[in-house]
């Protein structure tokens, strides 16, 4: 009987040790899900940015014909942006794929700021109701996104503070839970400036 205490103070510590990994491992799925779904909040915004673009730009490719850089750019850099969501989309936090979602969106509002930097010029454009509409609804949607990012980098950085604090960060360091990578803007601040779509 004497021997048994000992073997199962030891099963015991065993199995509180087991507890405490589950419960570690529990906690940094759920922060990592968290964050994952807080990026899939921002996709949806994004898209629907993506989605307003070409319509912006038809409406303004027949007031500003002599612009077709302009209105090229802004597509192209739609398209890169696009491809850059879809990387940042299937792997939320990764470095590579938010360095690269940061530039192209760059590029996108340089481009769109250009766009209605010309468009200022075009007293037609800028009364065109469809124009007006479609402004409103890309400031709306900036909002959105400024919005849908700050909840990303929030749930972002709770998971990276739970996965590096002790003794979290041995068991994250077990089964790789990597760090996740905020969304930050890689812009100076003029550009960090939401494009201006008032007309």
């Amino acid at each position: 009987m004497e021997t048994m205490i000992p073997l199962l103070i030891v099963l015991g510590v065993i199995v509180l040790f087991v507890f405490f990994l589950i419960g570690v491992y529990n906690g940094l799925v759920t922060y990592r899900n968290q964050y994952k779904n807080a990026f899939a909040q921002i996709d949806v915004q994004l898209k629907r940015r993506y989605d307003l673009i070409p319509n912006l730009v038809e409406t303004a490719k027949g007031y500003i014909k002599h612009e077709r850089e302009t209105l090229e750019a802004v597509m192209a850099a739609r398209a890169g942006a696009v491809t850059a969501n879809r990387a940042a989309a299937a792997n939320p936090g990764d470095p590579a794929a938010m360095t690269g979602l940061n530039q192209a969106e760059g590029a996108l509002s340089g481009a769109l700021v250009k766009m209605f930097a010309v468009a200022e010029a075009y007293p037609d454009l800028k009364a065109n109701q469809n124009m007006m509409q479609l402004s409103e609804e890309l400031t709306s949607t900036e909002n959105r996104v400024a919005f849908a990012r700050q909840a990303f980098n929030d749930s972002v950085t709770a998971y990276n503070t739970r996965r590096e604090v002790f003794p979290n960060n041995v068991v994250a360091n077990m089964f790789n839970f990597a760090a996740a990578q905020l969304l930050e803007s890689t812009e100076s601040p003029e550009e960090r400036k939401a494009p201006k779509v008032q007309f």
